[in-house]
């Protein structure tokens, strides 16, 4: 190979590596959030009142909990997990992937039965879904996603589980699992309370929360990720996260918090 070869290849090598240095760099300087679908409306508005009051910049990223789970376990660059269970924040911590004392629950989730449909009008029960009149259920995956679990927890205590199984659609995360239901490719679904937003009133269609004791508390837990030890705009947002007024935020969002 000549020299004049060589060069275009240095040159692409170098190159890459400013980027790859760049990137580095730009991951540095923001606060990566790991959050669970379900909380991601109201953790948009959470990090708009940081960022304003820090000038701190926060990227989101968005999935189930297993599947963020999975991703930690695999290397990728989070600063701090918001869970929608207290499972994988407890392996994270167990593994050495999430730093002991830290973790702690910030929300307690409520499961909802939806449908926009007018044919399908809830009466404080899930007598709708012994009905031969619908088609699609929707529910989040039980494997990958805790409001999935407790929505199979749910049809399992009413003796439901085998009778729904064949009208059975699983989104990837609870979001899917809206969408499944908002755009009418099923006609309902267990989704999170959360999803309707802050203003109920505008929420479209039926509704009904389920009662807790029919599903396992969903305690949703935060951890802050090894990697952000010593990141301190991740331990003012773990602490922001604690405070009483965004406590509050949260609540109105339809999440309990635990005593």
């Amino acid at each position: 190979m000549t020299e004049i070869e060589k060069k275009p290849r240095r040159i692409g090598s170098i190159l890459l590596g400013f980027f790859l240095l760049n990137i580095s760099f730009a991951q540095a300087d923001e606060l990566r959030i790991a959050v669970a679908s379900n909380f991601l409306l109201p953790l948009k508005e959470l990090t708009r009142e940081f960022r304003n009051s820090t000038g701190e910049k926060v990227v989101l990223i968005s999935g189930s909990t297993g599947k963020l789970y999975a991703q930690i376990k695999h290397g990728a660059p989070f600063d701090i997990l918001l869970a929608a269970d207290s499972v994988r924040p407890k392996l994270l911590e167990k593994e050495g992937l999430g730093i002991a004392g830290t973790r702690f629950t910030y929300a307690l989730g409520r499961l909802v039965l939806w449908s926009v449909n007018s044919k399908f009008p809830f009466r404080n029960d899930l007598q709708v879904l012994g009905q031969k009149n619908f088609r699609y259920l929707a529910i989040a995956n039980p494997k990958t996603a805790p409001y999935g679990k407790a929505a199979e927890q749910v049809l399992r205590k009413k003796g439901l589980w085998k009778k729904v199984q064949n009208r059975l659609v699983r989104g990837e995360n609870i979001s899917q699992t809206f969408q499944f239901v908002m755009t009418g490719n099923a006609d309902m679904g267990f989704i999170a309370f959360s999803q309707f937003g802050r203003d109920q009133k505008q929420r479209t269609g039926y509704s009904w929360t389920i009662p807790e004791e029919w599903h396992d508390p969903i305690r949703q837990q935060a951890l802050l990720l090894k990697r952000a030890k010593t990141n301190k705009s991740a331990l003012d947002f773990l602490n922001f996260l604690q405070s009483k007024r965004i406590k509050k935020l949260i609540e109105s969002y339809g999440y309990s918090l635990e005593n």
